[in-house]
C-alpha cells in the first residue's frame, strides 16, 4: 500500500467549510503517482502507457480544512491489461472517503489496450489490498 499525506488548502473548501467533493478525485490521482512511476519512472508523457477508464468516489464523512488527510492507495485487482486501484482518505482516525480507479495499460499509437508486463505486474501485486 502507498500513502500520501495531503494538507487541505483553504481554496479546496466549499461554502460550508468542508473539503469540496471535486477535490477527492484530484487527491486520488496524485496518490496514484507511485503506480504511474512503475510504468513510466520519469513520468515522461511521451512514453505514457496508461489511460483511465473509470473513477468512483464514495463520501463517508466530512473532510475538514486544517487537518492532514492521509490517502491510502493499493491494488484491488490486476487483470491482463487493466487494474483497479483502491483509495481511502483518512482524517483524524476516520475513513472519510473511498474510491476506485480503473486504469488500462494502453498503446496510444495503436489505440488499444496492451498486456501489463510481467515485471510491472509483480511490482503491482506487492501493493495488493487484501479485503
Amino acid at each position: 500500500m502507498f500513502t500520501e499525506v495531503m494538507l487541505p488548502r483553504f481554496s479546496e473548501t466549499d461554502a460550508l467549510g468542508h473539503i469540496n467533493n471535486a477535490v477527492l478525485p484530484v487527491w486520488f490521482e496524485k496518490a496514484r503517482e507511485p503506480i504511474f512511476r512503475l510504468f513510466t519512472p520519469d513520468l515522461d508523457i511521451h512514453k505514457w502507457r496508461l489511460i483511465i477508464a473509470r473513477i468512483t468516489v464514495d463520501f463517508l464523512a466530512e473532510l475538514q480544512y486544517g487537518d492532514d488527510v492521509e490517502i491510502r492507495t493499493g491494488l484491488l485487482k490486476v487483470g491482463n491489461s487493466s487494474m483497479t486501484i483502491g483509495h481511502e482518505a483518512w482524517q483524524n482516525g476516520t475513513c472519510c472517503a473511498k474510491g476506485e480507479a480503473v486504469m488500462i495499460h494502453f498503446d496510444y499509437d495503436q489505440k488499444k489496450a496492451i498486456a501489463i508486463p510481467d515485471d510491472i505486474r509483480a511490482l503491482l501485486e506487492k501493493h495488493a489490498i487484501v479485503p
